[in-house]
């Protein structure tokens, strides 16, 4: 493979902590293609179903987060990590397919979608750093990925208040947070970054992958709606606007 095609991160080991305030890049350093930004392809995930792959550095604290919460009586089930672009295009042109069938027009599909759900080739699930997770000894209602489960009365409530109070300590932050002047992505209470490989792979996202060229180039339905100012606003806030500890410096 050609030098120019690596996307090179080797010197955020070097980083000080002015850069990445939160966190310490001590051991981790990679390059990262554009393949492995937008989830054709990553040699780092680990694991062998859509539950259990993840970046393997992101499994290491993971495990480490699922053993604390279990001396808490937590069990922490995965239910969705790594998503490849084919995954993810599945699950966009499915419910394309769904809202547009029910009357929607082509546009009004695609808003209804990125309420919760990426276009291929934008998700943070497509680099392994990212969990959808719930609480496995609780009660299972038939929807588990509902906000209105982890809080109140809900089943996760107890978990929530766990998550909030710990994760940080392993360096896993929720991604789309419960605040009234973020736009984008809806609030997702279950839904984790681990911020020492997510952090550096957005920086890079940002700086080497040009989101309009990359949607002109893989095949999407519907995709012929995506204007240049709906890209641009999409851009803007589904993937750049979330918890702001996520983001890397330069971002706010």
């Amino acid at each position: 493979m050609k030098r120019n095609e690596f996307i090179k991160i080797s010197g955020l080991a070097g980083l000080s902590l002015a850069v990445f305030p939160q966190f310490s890049f001590s051991t981790f350093s990679e390059e990262f293609t554009r393949n492995q930004l937008i989830g054709k392809g990553n040699p780092d995930i680990v694991g062998e179903s859509y539950t259990s792959k993840m970046h393997k550095t992101t499994k290491e604290a993971f495990n480490k987060m699922k053993a604390a919460a279990a001396k808490d009586n937590f069990n922490i089930e995965v239910v969705s990590s790594y998503r490849s672009f084919q995954r993810q295009k599945e699950i966009f042109e499915r419910k394309y397919r769904n809202f547009t069938s029910k009357g929607l027009s082509p546009m009004e599909a695609i808003e209804k979608i990125i309420e919760y759900s990426t276009i291929p080739g934008t998700s943070r699930h497509h680099w392994g750093t990212d969990l959808d997770i719930i609480d496995a000894n609780a009660p299972r209602p038939s929807s588990v990925l509902q906000p209105e489960n982890f809080h109140g009365n809900g089943p996760y409530c107890d978990f929530k208040v766990w998550l909030n109070e710990n994760a940080e300590k392993y360096d896993f932050y929720e991604v789309y947070t419960d605040n009234g002047n973020r736009k984008g992505f809806k609030y997702e209470p279950w839904h984790f970054s681990y911020a020492p490989v997510s952090v550096p792979m957005l920086k890079e996202y940002k700086e080497k992958i040009n989101v309009k060229k990359m949607l002109s180039e893989e095949k999407l339905l519907g995709s012929e709606h995506f204007s240049d100012d709906f890209i641009k606003r999409y851009y803007t806030e589904n993937i750049l606007d979330i918890n702001p500890k996520l983001l890397p410096k330069g971002s706010l």
